[in-house]
């Protein structure tokens, strides 16, 4: 999927990839996420509205591993130039995970990124991040964190407050997505919060890429830190 000057996602085969003119031709850079979190915390549907397609009307577990690419343009800040980004996000059912050893080794495997999922009806999902953040991140490697709330529009059911949510940001210094049930694709358009997420992982990724180059010092990307620092 791309997002085309007009606001609206389109839908690409396999072996298909954006086409633009000479004019308007762009670098392309590749990452891999990995989605990580509880069973029905809204990891398939989390794709799904980054992808711009239906989410799934009854929660199947997912059966091992779903690979879905979206391509999306960012000017990232500081560059003078726009870059198409293609994200390969990587999306596995929890109890295949625990079944198959396999698997969690085949998603850690070359990421650029891991977004932890919770949802904030789940308060379980949420309490947890602690603990599997530092079970999947290795320290030796320079793997970007990001968190993402499903279910963010429920207020009435929410388990998690956003003070709670807030606090985790600041001590963890990692940028929490807040993201509803309702935040898909209509007519066309893709909505703020999603536009909001795909800039975000976007803008931290090539922050993180010019990082290990040298080419910046230290410091945090621009959205990363208006997100940390607001809360």
């Amino acid at each position: 999927m791309r997002r085309k000057e007009r606001g609206e996602p389109q839908l690409f085969g396999l072996l298909e990839r954006p086409m633009r003119s000479p004019q308007q031709a762009m670098d392309t850079v590749s990452y891999k996420i990995f989605l990580m979190g509880r069973s029905g915390v809204g990891k398939s549907a989390t794709v799904a509205k980054l992808a711009g397609l239906n989410e799934p009307a009854v929660h199947h577990g997912t059966p091992g591993i779903q690979t879905t690419t979206v391509y999306w343009p960012f000017q990232p800040a500081g560059s003078e130039r726009s870059l198409m980004f293609r994200f390969q996000l990587w999306d596995c059912g929890e109890t295949a995970m625990k079944k198959f050893d396999h698997i969690l080794p085949a998603c850690q495997e070359k990421a650029d990124a891991v977004v932890f999922v919770f949802a904030f009806t789940n308060r379980s999902s949420f309490m947890d991040l602690p603990q599997d953040m530092a079970h999947i991140l290795d320290p030796s490697k320079n793997l970007l964190c990001l968190a993402v709330g499903t279910k963010y529009d429920n207020s009435l059911q929410n388990d998690v407050s956003e003070a709670e949510v807030c606090k985790f940001e600041r001590t963890s210094h990692v940028p929490v997505f807040r993201v509803g049930s309702s935040s898909g694709a209509e007519n066309g358009v893709v909505p703020s919060s999603i536009a909001a997420m795909l800039n975000g992982l976007a803008e931290c990724l090539w922050h993180q890429d010019q990082l290990a180059a040298g080419v910046i010092a230290s410091c945090l990307p621009p959205l990363f830190a208006k997100m940390t620092n607001s809360t």
